[in-house]
């Protein structure tokens, strides 16, 4: 018997599959064989099945980390239609359901466990977790581990870390976009041998790639004029702001089209009803923000359209990934107006701090007495102006950098409300630990309905390490006895060394922050090359993720000989009265806007923590600049202001 018929008569016993798809195999051998392993497939090339069939041969847990909440969904309850034990633990979870959940993991019948990294955040999810064996330990999204990949996020950074901790025995790193250089990064960092990496082909051919250069004032009359020509189908038409997928769903809908909206900021309830709507139609349109797709896996999506450019390469690439999974013809449309490129690097300029929010955050962080840190993120954040993801990343360069150690993460506000009286549960105790939680209960504040205890004080006044705390809490939870809530996270960090020089310091921070701003805005710019194309698009897009194709692709605008002209992108003045009316404004708010970069932010509308606690942002200023690219903004701020500024 060959070593993959095991393999093949278990997909068909699961999965009903009488064959693997590209790549499925091999990197289902190499888990087999004890060994981590990398897979880069295209979206909808059935990355999934690479953990679930191992999850069902393997003994123990396999453990997948994803940020898509939607594709936990999706993916639990089809796996519970073949009878197979999965759990997400996220935030929308009720206690019973939490119990039940945590009651199966330790029993050994939940066989995968989806969570976001954040959850890893959670002192009682790792210490749950860290008690049960992890046979595979799953990270999907991968390209989100490198730094220098187009959805850096710090936490991804830390799993690695995690699932050697908890021992887990193999990992398996998956994504979608992962061009050459950042594969390579997810190999060292997860430890994946090159042998182990397994890439399948990117381009598909069912997917046709057009591009149409259109002016911003005829943008809807252009997108409802492709609607009208082209059979109906479910489609995709991507946006990049909340409050344009709002007025465009309304524009398609008032002429007649089956168009709803969907974006982050719309209640979970919401975002719910217009996924199981789209699901369930042959003809349904979405408008949205990226906040929509991610793990929807609908398989018959005929059309995405980008009413907005993408950020990146790599999110185009994902986006139009949703189309076309059951392999049928379908249609990718890019809409280009450069004008849109002013919105865009917007975004990429607003998380560049200034560096002297870098110099008093680093103030604070080694000059505190001590060497350990407690830290509330938000309001640490907000004291230095930092929006929350970048300050999440600073701090995960001062730990690469051998200043901080980061610790387990903790909450300092612990609530419970008895579900039976203290008589009843002291009941069932004696000796010791009868003793121990009848001094534990005392300690509790009384509310109106629930008790408050602070974990760290209750340890000190009984002579214990807080660990036997939280695990008396968390058992009388478990237990049905206490209804427990926690809040209030705290991040632990132990400082290593002090820098020798913290100026220094902020300034090698800024530097490097300035070349993550300058790697997306070159991000940016390859879209706007892309775009401009008189060559097969369909290749260059492949050519970017590694995959070299022997021909062109024969269909898309550039093998048509139609190239979209990238015009110059056009930009408001800025008004002659503006540095009047800014001058009154400084001068009476102080410190908010005390940057020639803090000024653009403000002008050009991107909030930060000191401009909303200056409350800046309803200020009919605020914005005024939106249509004139950020370094115009900022150039004219440093020139008008000068040394003031």
């Amino acid at each position: 018997m060959s070593p993959s018929e095991p393999l093949l008569g278990a997909l068909q016993k699961h999965f009903g599959h009488s064959r693997f798809r590209p790549g499925q195999e091999a990197v289902i051998e190499h888990l087999m064989a004890g060994r981590s392993a990398a897979a880069v497939f295209p979206t909808g090339g059935g990355k999934s099945l690479c953990y679930q069939l191992p999850a069902l041969l393997l003994p123990g847990v396999t453990v997948v980390v994803s940020p898509l909440i939607a594709l936990m969904k999706d993916q639990i309850d089809a796996l519970a239609a073949r009878g197979i034990a999965a759990g997400r633990l996220d935030s929308t979870l009720g206690t019973d359901e939490y119990r039940a959940l945590m009651a199966a993991l330790r029993d050994g019948s939940l066989r995968l466990l989806y969570v976001a990294p954040e959850r890893f955040n959670n002192e009682r999810f790792r210490a749950a977790i860290a008690r049960v064996r992890i046979s595979l330990f799953a990270v999907d999204e991968a390209h989100c581990i490198s730094e220098w990949g187009h959805n850096f996020r710090p936490d991804y950074l830390k799993l690695a870390g995690f699932a050697r901790a908890v021992g887990a025995e193999r990992i398996l790193a998956l994504t979608a976009t992962a061009t050459p250089p950042v594969l390579d990064d997810i190999c060292r960092i997860f430890a994946v041998q090159p042998e182990c990496a397994v890439r399948t082909g990117f381009y598909r051919p069912n997917l046709q790639l057009l591009v149409s250069a259109v002016e911003a004032r005829a943008r809807d009359e252009t997108l409802l004029g492709l609607l009208a020509q082209r059979a109906p189908g479910p489609t995709i038409v991507y946006v990049s702001l909340q409050k344009t997928a709002e007025a465009l769903a309304a524009t398609l809908a008032a002429a007649a089209w089956p168009a709803r909206a969907y974006h982050a900021g719309m209640k979970d309830d919401e975002r719910a009803a217009v996924q199981e709507w789209f699901m369930a139609s042959d003809r349904a349109i979405v408008v949205a923000t990226i906040a929509f797709g991610m793990g929807v896996d609908k398989a018959d999506i005929r059309y995405v359209y980008h009413y907005n450019l993408p950020k990146s390469l790599e999110n185009y690439a994902q986006e139009i990934g949703r189309a076309g999974r059951d392999g049928g013809p379908s249609t990718c449309h890019l809409l280009l107006v450069t004008r849109d490129i002013n919105v865009l690097e917007n975004f990429i300029y607003g998380d560049t701090p200034d560096k002297a929010a870098l110099g008093s955050l680093l103030d604070e962080l080694f000059t505190a007495p001590g060497g350990e840190l407690e830290l509330a993120l938000t309001e640490l954040a907000a004291r230095h102006d930092l929006r929350l993801l970048v300050l999440r990343t600073l701090l995960t360069y001062l730990e690469l950098d051998g200043y901080l150690e980061g610790g387990t993460p903790f909450y300092a506000d612990y609530r419970f409300k008895p579900l039976m009286s203290s008589a009843q549960i002291l009941a069932r105790f004696d000796g010791e630990r009868r003793h121990f939680l009848e001094h534990l209960l005392r300690l509790a504040t009384k509310e109106r309905l629930w008790f408050r205890i602070d974990p760290a004080a209750a340890a000190r006044a009984l002579a214990c390490d807080r660990e036997r705390v939280i695990r008396a809490l968390d058992w009388l939870g478990d237990q049905g006895m206490l209804e427990v809530k926690v809040a209030g996270v705290r991040h632990r960090y132990r400082r290593l060394r002090a820098p020798d020089d913290r100026e220094a310091l902020a300034t090698a921070l800024h530097r490097r922050m300035l070349q993550r701003e300058k790697a997306e805005l070159a991000r940016l710019m390859q879209v706007l090359d892309f775009a401009g194309l008189s060559a097969c698009h369909s290749a260059a897009l492949a050519a970017h993720f590694g995959e070299i194709l022997p021909q062109p692709c024969g269909q898309c605008t550039g093998c048509q000989g139609l190239a979209a002209s990238v015009r110059e992108r056009g930009a408001s003045a800025i008004p002659e009265t503006l540095a009047v009316e800014l001058g009154a404004l400084r001068a009476a708010t102080g410190q908010a806007l005390a940057s020639p970069r803090a000024v653009a932010r403000f002008l050009c509308g991107l909030p930060s923590p000191l401009l909303t606690r200056a409350r800046l942002a309803s200020h009919t200023l605020f914005g005024r600049c939106a249509e004139v690219p950020f370094e115009q903004v900022m150039q004219w701020a440093e020139d008008r202001l000068g040394a003031a500024a």
